[in-house]
């Protein structure tokens, strides 16, 4: 399965001030990292807009060229705003979400597959990875200790649960 190229960046949930500007809500980890992005593209067509943002709580608040005034800004609420994976460079050991949904997940130790990761929640602390097995939906947090290998490409990754997190063992 190819990489997608644009993954969804945030979406506009309001307006802010009188001069156009928006309130995006971030679909990735946090307004910061849109605020370090000077281009990003509207829904489907791509279409590349530049763009000004700073974070504000957990939004961002954003400055879209051509959109001048509150109405024009009012009218983009509920766009999604998508980002080119090119434009962001991810730390060693981290990943977008939308390459880890999907992968398969197996033992590390006996390659026993347990089922596929389905969702990713952030908690703070660390992530919690949701995973979808025949019997329901199992959640492992994403650290270290349980993830040994994430391997995007080949779409599986490799995890050494405790006792008992896919089986009735204690």
């Amino acid at each position: 399965m190819p990489k997608k190229q644009y993954l969804e960046a945030g979406q506009v949930v309001g307006t802010h001030g009188i001069r156009g500007e928006v309130r995006v809500h971030p679909r990735c980890d946090s307004p910061e990292v849109l605020a370090t992005l000077d281009v990003l593209y509207f829904d489907e067509d791509k279409t590349p807009i530049k763009v000004k943002s700073r974070p504000h709580k957990n939004i961002a608040l954003m400055k879209i060229e051509g959109i001048d005034n509150v109405q024009d800004a009012a009218a983009l609420r509920g766009r999604m705003l998508y980002l080119d994976r090119n434009d962001l460079k991810l730390d060693e050991g981290s990943y977008f979400i939308a390459d880890l949904i999907g992968l398969k997940v197996i033992d590390a130790d006996s390659s026993q597959e347990y089922g596929t990761l389905s969702q990713v929640s952030p908690t703070g602390a660390n992530d919690v990875y949701h995973v979808q097995t025949d019997k329901g939906e199992v959640l492992i947090p994403a650290v270290p200790s349980f993830i040994i290998e994430t391997d995007i490409d080949n779409r599986f990754m490799k995890i050494r649960p405790i006792k008992g997190l896919f089986d009735d063992e204690i």
